[in-house]
């Protein structure tokens, strides 16, 4: 699936297609600029979605707090089983550097749409 596939098919979900920036998530993603948002995205992602086995899989995401939050949310990315509903990607095997790098490549995407708005 694309990126843009997979945009449109979040748009298609009501509960995904409900999540926005702020205007204060904006702000902060032109202050700080999309290079920076982006290593703050991997670093989130390394950290809270790629291992194996996370304690609290399904709680690890706030929903608001930081702009890469709020897309993981919208992109079901926040947890391993979104990631395994929306993705197909399978619980229980760390993801490789590819698959973070998809999912942030995602992520910058779905950011860089709202901040068009």
């Amino acid at each position: 699936m694309t990126i843009n596939q997979a945009l449109d098919k979040l748009k298609r979900s009501r509960f995904r297609s409900s999540f926005h920036l702020s205007k204060e998530d904006i702000a902060y993603v032109r202050q700080k600029g999309i290079e920076t948002i982006k290593t703050h995205a991997r670093d989130f992602v390394r950290k809270r979605l790629a291992p194996a086995y996370i304690e609290n899989d399904g709680s690890q995401t706030p929903t608001k707090g930081h702009p890469v939050f709020v897309a993981q949310h919208a992109c079901a990315c926040c947890c391993r089983s979104c990631l395994n509903k929306w993705y197909k990607v399978p619980k229980g095997i760390a993801l490789t550097e590819i698959q973070q790098e998809k999912i942030v490549k995602l992520l910058i995407s779905w950011i860089e749409k709202q901040c068009e708005k």
